[in-house]
């Protein structure tokens, strides 16, 4: 029985859940992430260092043991123990991209890196290895309500990097993590201060205002904001609908305006060609002429026209070249 009912009430959470899956669209990661390219290659290269550093040193004072007093016993390997470790916490190495920020005695001493940098071991710490390379934040709003009260999902990324090592490590715990809170709340808030048109329409201003409101807050921590790019926005789907009908309105409206200007400039030229034509009869004949060839040309059909309009269409012709004549033109 326990069991039975056990599998009635997993049949019933997963029937409750499996419509809101079914009816969502979209997915927006609750969760900011920030990715870096070359962590793992950069710590591999400093551990292979620094190992390679404490065998050489372990090596050589082994052999400078032997040669100077005689058998290798458990005096000398400690010695050279102690020799390599403190050769490996003296000497270090930072990637070209990196700044390694070294306290004394717990305070702040200095920036090193890039290249080979010395430490004083026990009294100095590289605490922190900064990367200051580029680095690009995933982040989104899940359903965030506009100034109009309409629910909208955003994704959009975030480029910055780190210039201030000493900021970055010193005035705030976990700056990349603070990065993405900070990315994450700056567009609720710009969502909520505008309304869905504007979000929806004009995404470069948007752009440039999470970037702006970013900068001020990550400039104390020694971060430059380089730019932010909204990606995606989800509009519901009874909101798309009405946008896009009033879009196609607009289009049309275009269209007809466009067709209304057309048509005027023809009834302007058709005005100037019938007082042309007012004033030329063998003008309007001919293109009458012409308009009845260019019908017949086009269906292939035969017109019969009458002799009373071919008799005078001849004397208009005639007359137009006796006028010629006389005026010398032919």
């Amino acid at each position: 029985m326990r069991g039975r009912e056990r599998d009635r009430v997993k049949g019933t959470r997963t029937d409750a859940v499996e419509p809101a899956k079914k009816g969502r669209r979209f997915v927006v990661a609750p969760d900011a992430s920030t990715e870096v390219v070359g962590e793992r290659a950069s710590s591999a290269g400093v551990a292979l260092f620094s190992l390679t550093v404490f065998l050489v040193v372990f090596v050589a004072v082994l052999g400078a043991w032997a040669a100077l007093a005689g058998p290798v016993g458990a005096v000398a390997a400690a010695c050279a123990l102690v020799a390599a470790g403190f050769a490996a916490m003296a000497v270090h190495i930072a990637q070209q991209w990196e700044k390694v920020v070294v306290l004394r005695f717990g305070r702040f001493n200095r920036v090193s890196g890039p290249g080979l940098f010395w430490t004083f071991p026990i009294i100095e710490q590289n605490t922190m290895r900064v990367d200051t390379r580029v680095r690009a934040t995933t982040f989104g709003a899940e359903e965030t309500l506009t100034a109009d009260l309409v629910p909208l999902d955003v994704n959009a990324v975030l480029f910055w990097h780190v210039w201030d090592a000493k900021a970055a490590c010193t005035e705030v715990g976990d700056f990349t993590r603070a990065v993405e809170l900070a990315a994450q709340t700056a567009l609720r808030d710009a969502i909520g201060r505008a309304g869905v048109a504007e979000v929806a329409i004009r995404r470069e201003q948007l752009d440039r205002e999470l970037k702006r409101v970013l900068e001020e807050k990550v400039a104390a921590w020694g971060i430059a904001v380089l730019s932010v790019e909204v990606r995606d926005i989800l509009l519901p789907r009874d909101l798309q609908e009405v946008m896009s009908l009033e879009a196609q309105a607009e289009q049309r409206k275009k269209a007809r305006i466009i067709l209304m200007e057309a048509e005027q400039d023809i009834c302007e030229m058709m005005g100037e060609m019938g007082d042309a034509y007012a004033e030329n009869d063998a003008a309007l004949r001919l293109r009458a002429m012409h308009l009845l060839y260019e019908s017949v040309r086009e269906t292939g059909g035969t017109v019969v026209v009458p002799s009373s309009f071919s008799e005078g269409f001849g004397d208009v012709l005639g007359d137009a070249a006796k006028d010629a004549l006389k005026g010398g033109k032919l």
